[in-house]
């Protein structure tokens, strides 16, 4: 690789040059990184929800032709000037928000969202200079949070990316960069349940389940799932949900079941959908006194809160995390480690498995509501 270091490397990417339409294999020219960013060879990436809903471009401004992709692993092909920490060979997980490890937030033990490369889903292009890495016959190709690892080779900003163990499989970890590391670290960093509190998790995609994994570890007594979709009940148990609520066989709110099934309400709640509804009964389903509600969906842009003041002033707490208040670069290769030690079991959230020429299919896995995540070879 060190042979291309300062090229233009020519590599196949999926480009989606339109909302909603199928993913196109096509030749695209990857620039070398600038100052500060890092030229990453991808092994294996999955895809996520999130490349999902702005592929639809559901109430979003449209930013085509455009590579998708944030959940990744891979191999430093080379650096720009200035990067210290990550040099050709390394293995790494590129991430979509990143530690630049000088702004206040990075400075502070108490935040994981950097000012500067907060993630940003219209930008389209490297912070550096406002413009794209990715080109096809001079055209500019726009990128997708920072990362864009739908391509077999992709620039990042070197905040974003995540330095791990070399012994760790490139094939299991990649899942590690988004979702999981969201849920479990809500579970872990946020609501800390103690052992043998009780859990309840809403919403068991897989955020939810790696929240519940996360509640699993911690060793909570009651992991109590709330979910609308019955099927979903049967593969939570392989994480550690041990009760089960569906919202739709009750003719009550269904924190007022939860706090019946616990004697006033659980120790601790995620709510993992970004349904307003189901964010105020995580709330509120939690005990008086010492009960804590953990919001980590994203709701719509127009949705309200809304709660009486008594289930605050009843000592009730109400927090929000953002990818499971993780600083990227220093807490990932952690997280990798939880994996390594066998602590985590990533194998059982990989529910499919596609060459990268057939990528289409994960989306159809997606949408059909079948995959929780699904491994995408590159280079296959």
């Amino acid at each position: 690789m060190a042979s291309t270091a300062g090229q233009v490397i020519r590599c196949k990417a999926a480009v989606a040059w339109e909302a909603g339409k199928p993913l196109v294999i096509e030749e695209v020219e990857v620039a070398p990184p600038q100052a500060m960013e890092v030229r990453i060879k991808i092994l294996f990436t999955s895809l996520c929800h999130t490349d999902v809903f702005f592929w639809e471009a559901k109430g979003q401004t449209p930013l085509f032709p455009r590579i998708f992709g944030h959940e990744a692993s891979g191999i430093v092909e080379s650096v720009g000037e200035g990067v210290t920490e990550l040099e050709p060979g390394d293995h790494v997980l590129p991430v979509f928000t990143g530690e630049c490890k000088e702004c206040q937030h990075c400075k502070s033990e108490e935040s994981n969202m950097c000012g500067l490369l907060r993630i940003n889903t219209d930008r389209g292009v490297m912070l550096n200079d406002n413009e794209s890495r990715f080109s096809i016959n001079g055209k500019p190709i726009y990128h997708f949070v920072g990362t864009s690892t739908f391509s077999e080779y992709t620039v990042v900003h070197v905040g974003c990316v995540a330095k791990i163990n070399p012994a760790a499989p490139l094939d299991k970890v990649c899942v590690l960069s988004c979702g999981i590391s969201t849920g479990l670290g809500a579970t872990l960093n946020v609501a800390k349940p103690k052992k043998g509190q009780s859990v309840a998790i809403f919403g068991l995609g897989t955020v939810g389940l790696a929240a519940a994994e996360g509640a699993r570890m911690a060793g909570a007594s009651r992991i109590i799932g709330v979910d609308r979709n019955p099927i979903r009940f049967v593969e939570a148990k392989k994480f550690g949900v041990n009760e089960f609520v569906n919202p739709k066989d009750h003719n009550k709110p269904v924190q007022e079941v939860i706090a019946e099934m616990t004697d006033g309400g659980v120790d601790r709640s995620l709510e993992c959908t970004g349904n307003i509804d189901a964010m105020i009964s995580a709330f509120e389903c939690v005990h008086d006194g010492w009960g804590v509600a953990v919001l980590v969906g994203v709701p719509s842009k127009d949705d309200v809160f809304k709660t009486h003041p008594m289930n605050l002033l009843n000592e009730r707490t109400l927090k929000g995390t953002f990818f499971g208040n993780y600083k990227p670069r220093t807490d990932l290769p952690s997280v990798v480690e939880k994996y390594m030690n066998k602590e985590l079991d990533v194998e059982k959230f990989i529910t499919h498995e596609v060459p990268f020429s057939e990528i289409n299919k994960a989306f159809d896995y997606m949408l059909q509501g079948t995959s929780l995540r699904c491994i995408i070879r590159m280079g296959a």
